[in-house]
C-alpha cells in the first residue's frame, strides 16, 4: 500500500488542522493505521492508532483530549483532527499503515510496514 499524508502547514497556538493520510494499492479496509511525528532533534514519537474498523482509537498522553483520529475505509483515508494546538506539536507527521495490530505495540514504529512521506506542521506560539 501507498499512503500519501497532506494538509499540513502553519498555524498559530490554540488553533486546529486536520491531516488527511490516503491510501493506494492495497485493501484500505485491512490496515491498521498509525500517526506519528518526529521534531527536529528528536526520535519519532506516536500520536494515535486506528483498528481495522475504526471502533478502537488510541492516543498518546500528550495529545489526548486535543486530536482525533479517524478512518473512512469508502475513502480509504485516515484523518488526524487537531485541536487546541501547541508549540510543541511541531513536527513532520507521517502516517502508517500495517495488516497486524499489535495490541502490546501499536504505538512502536516498528509495528508498521508501510509509511507515507510526512507532512509539515508548524504552531507559532
Amino acid at each position: 500500500v501507498q499512503l500519501q499524508a497532506s494538509g499540513g502547514g502553519l498555524v498559530q497556538a490554540g488553533g486546529s488542522l486536520r491531516l488527511s493520510c490516503a491510501a493506494s494499492g492495497g485493501t484500505f479496509s485491512s490496515y491498521v493505521m498509525g500517526w506519528f511525528r518526529q521534531a527536529p532533534g528528536k526520535e519519532r514519537e506516536f500520536v494515535a492508532a486506528i483498528s481495522w474498523s475504526g471502533r478502537s482509537p488510541y492516543y498518546a498522553d500528550s495529545v489526548k483530549g486535543r486530536f482525533t483520529i479517524s478512518r473512512d475505509n469508502a475513502k480509504n483515508t485516515v484523518y488526524l483532527q487537531m485541536n487546541s494546538l501547541k508549540a510543541e506539536d511541531t513536527a513532520v507527521y507521517s502516517c502508517a499503515a500495517d495488516r497486524k495490530w499489535y495490541s502490546y505495540a501499536y504505538n512502536y514504529p516498528g509495528s508498521y510496514g508501510y509509511w507515507g512521506q510526512g507532512t509539515q506542521v508548524t504552531v507559532s506560539s
